[in-house]
């Protein structure tokens, strides 16, 4: 700055009175604004965009189990931001100045600080409002606000109540092997394969999606998509069972998705399957409880749940082990092979379910079994995790109840690791999530260029285990392994989004409240 310049400006001393009950207001709704401003930019940098629905169910859902890095990683990149934040422009409008600062602008003089009362609060207030609305418009609260007040009909007119559908399993009932692979998506396979890649870090996958059961979305190896209500873990679960997206509305009814409860009024896969006389379990490698997985499970006919607790018990892990959000997917595929060995050898045909967890954002976990084999530690996690279930595979087909056992792979949703996405992935590139139908007891001719999301996978896995289901339909999901066209298929993605993001008394009054006796 110039000499000159620098002389212009002036100081004098200067006092400020009080206006304690007007100052404390604005300073709270400063700070309101920072911090929904930065969680916001945080949420987003390390989800992606999930929805406002996501979000919510998030904030309102059980948090136990959550990963310590993910708090520390808020407080870091959201909260801290948003206090030093506060901390300067507070002081700024609102601190006492012994001086007067003013700078010269022309031919005048323009006063800085103190900022005057009056100017301050209109200032903070603006300032709120602006960072309140850039915050809701980010994270989709608008289009949740406006899909409230719209009735959806998509439930009303598509819903095929598995109740009134008669069912027909075979005389010889097939086992379930369902396995959730965090995040897994096509977008990790090479270009030629349909990826994204120059590499594909998932060959094994690529291989058993070539060798076995695909649906895909074009010629290749390929995916589904993800609507909203179905773009993080427990809302895709749901929806892969039930045929029905996961509705954040519903957080405020009754027993909705609580302590005792999830979903009562929906009649799903599990459900299904206990009354034909299946043994059900749920295995997952962190806290069962977190977003009330457990209460999902066994609250619709699910016999057993394991979960980092068990294992710690069973010996599986020591008593306090805990890495990333519990336990890495090498003890969960140690822990899945010991009790497949128990349960199988019981009569009863059984269905157990495994979600993985070394694949969750951000960046994944490295576990001993993981090479270096690329620059981003995300690609050599995700690389062990395809070579872990190939390996899990492998020792199944050993198994002598391999032979009546259908196994599937899917991924649960598309990644939230964003950053990895934007350093490596064209903005142009479509993005699907992985899933591949292994002894499938059923075949069809019509499995590539479709369009299909999770609820379609309710009724195809009833599907791929021989059972009849006339009109092909269960939910809102197609059979795939038939002819008959996916509702997004009949509707377009965009019309079918927008009517499950609507409201839906059908869906509160069915599903979401304990059903009229």
């Amino acid at each position: 700055m110039e000499t000159s310049k620098i002389s212009n400006i002036r100081t004098l001393p200067v006092t400020r009175k009080k206006g304690l009950g007007a100052k404390v207001f604005c300073l709270i709704l400063l700070f309101i604004g920072l911090v929904a401003y930065f969680s916001a930019r945080w949420y987003l940098r390390t989800y992606g965009d999930t929805g406002f629905d996501s979000v919510l169910f998030t904030l309102l859902s059980d948090m136990k189990g959550v990963q310590t890095g993910l708090i520390l990683q808020f407080l870091a990149g959201g909260l801290l931001p948003a206090v030093i934040c506060f901390l300067v422009i507070g002081f700024v409008l609102f601190g006492k100045h012994k001086r007067v600062l003013f700078v010269p602008v022309k031919n005048r003089r323009i006063r800085m600080l103190p900022v005057k009362k009056k100017m301050a609060r209109i200032i903070s207030v603006i300032m709120s409002v602006i960072l309140l609305i850039s915050a809701s418009a980010s994270v989709r609260l608008f289009d949740y606000l406006y899909s409230l007040t719209h009735q959806s009909t998509i439930f009303t007119e598509k819903y095929v109540d598995p109740d009134t559908v008669n069912l027909q399993f075979p005389e010889k009932k097939r086992n379930l092997i369902y396995i959730f692979m965090e995040s897994m998506e096509t977008t990790f396979q090479s270009k030629e394969d349909g990826g994204a890649l120059n590499h594909n870090a998932t060959p094994e996958l690529t291989r058993l999606a070539k060798q076995y059961v695909n649906f895909s979305h074009n010629e290749g190896v390929g995916g589904f998509v993800t609507p909203t209500g179905m773009t993080w873990t427990v809302a895709a679960m749901t929806a892969h069972t039930s045929g029905v997206p996961l509705k954040a509305p519903g957080i405020f009814e009754r027993n909705a998705y609580g302590t005792d409860n999830f979903l009562p009024g929906v009649k799903n896969i599990t459900n299904i399957l206990k009354e034909n006389g299946y043994y059900q379990t749920l295995m997952v490698g962190s806290d069962k409880s977190f977003a009330n997985r457990d209460v999902y499970y066994e609250s619709h006919g699910v016999d057993k749940v394991y979960d980092l607790n068990t294992a710690r018990k069973d010996g599986i892990v020591p008593e306090n082990y805990y890495v990333w959000w519990g336990m890495e997917d090498e003890h969960l595929y140690k822990y899945a092979k010991r009790e497949l060995v128990k349960i199988a050898a019981q009569e009863q045909p059984f269905a157990f379910s495994l979600l993985t967890v070394d694949t969750h954002h951000v960046a994944g976990y490295k576990c001993d079994l993981c090479g270096n084999k690329y620059e981003e530690q995300y690609e050599n996690v995700i690389s062990c995790a395809s070579k872990q279930v190939n390996m899990f595979l492998n020792w199944l087909k050993r198994q002598s109840f391999y032979k009546n056992t259908t196994v599937v792979i899917v991924g649960d949703h598309l990644t939230m690791d964003s950053e990895y996405i934007s350093r490596n992935v064209d903005p142009e590139y479509e993005q699907h999530v992985y899933n591949c139908f292994i002894n499938s007891s059923v075949t069809g001719e019509n499995y590539k260029n479709r369009q299909f999301c999770a609820v379609d996978l309710f009724p195809t896995t009833l599907a791929a285990l021989g059972v009849k289901i006339p009109g092909d339909r269960l939910g809102l999901g197609t059979n795939l392994f038939s002819n008959k066209k996916t509702l997004i298929e009949e509707m377009g993605y965009e019309e079918f989004n927008n009517q499950i993001s609507m409201n839906s008394s059908y869906y509160v009054t069915n599903f979401l409240n304990e059903p009229v006796k």
